[in-house]
C-alpha cells in the first residue's frame, strides 16, 4: 500500500467528540458511546452524534412546534419525543396538551407548562434508561435557518437578503432609489 499523496494529512470532517468542556454533555456522551456500541440501534448512534455538535446546530425546538410536528402521530400518548437540544415555550400555543419529551434542556416555562399538562420532561440519561433502543420514541429537531442571523446569509442579487445596516434612517439603506448618493435615484 502506499500512500495517499492526494488527501495526505486531510483531517476527517466529522466531529468524533463535543468540542464542549460541559462535564454533564460529556458524561451523557460517555453514556451514549457505550449504547451506540452495545445495542444494534441506530437510535443512538444518531443521538451521539447530535450531541457532539455545536450548539448552532442544536437548534431549539419549541412546543408550539413540536404539537404541530406530532399531529399526525400514531399512539402518541404512548411515545417519547425526543431533542437533543433546548425545548422552549411559544405563548401563541394555548393549550399544551398531554406530552412525554425528552431533551437536553428545557426552558423554566416550558418544563413547567409540560408538567402542568400532566405530561413529564425528560433528560437524556432518563430516557436512556426508559428507551435503551429508541423504542416508541419521535426524534425531532429544530429549524437551523429561524436564526436571524440566517436572514443575511447569501447576499446577492435578487436574492431578498436584509443587509446588515448601520443605521437605519431615511439617509441610509433606505435611501436606494430615492437619492442620488445611495446607488441610485429614480
Amino acid at each position: 500500500m502506499g500512500i495517499d499523496i492526494a488527501h495526505h494529512h486531510v483531517k476527517k470532517g466529522n466531529r468524533t467528540a463535543p468540542k464542549s468542556e460541559d462535564p454533564y454533555l460529556l458524561l451523557l456522551v460517555k453514556l451514549y458511546r457505550f449504547l451506540a456500541r452495545r445495542t444494534d440501534a441506530s437510535f443512538n448512534k444518531v443521538i451521539l452524534h447530535r450531541l457532539f455538535l455545536s450548539k448552532m446546530n442544536r437548534a431549539p425546538l419549541s412546543l408550539s412546534r413540536i404539537v404541530k410536528e406530532t399531529g399526525n402521530t400514531v399512539d402518541l400518548p404512548n411515545k417519547i419525543i425526543v431533542s437533543v437540544g433546548t425545548i422552549t415555550d411559544d405563548i401563541r400555543l394555548v393549550e399544551v396538551p398531554k406530552l412525554t419529551i425528552a431533551a437536553l434542556r428545557f426552558t423554566r416555562a416550558a418544563k413547567e407548562r409540560i408538567l402542568n399538562a400532566g405530561g413529564e420532561a425528560l433528560t437524556l440519561d432518563q430516557l436512556a434508561m426508559r428507551a435503551p433502543t429508541g423504542a416508541n420514541t419521535v426524534l425531532l429537531r429544530g429549524k437551523k435557518t429561524a436564526r436571524e442571523a440566517n436572514k443575511h446569509f447569501g447576499m446577492g442579487p435578487h436574492q431578498h437578503k436584509k443587509p446588515y445596516t448601520i443605521s437605519k434612517g431615511r439617509k441610509f439603506e433606505q435611501g436606494r432609489g430615492r437619492r442620488k448618493s445611495k446607488g441610485f435615484k429614480v
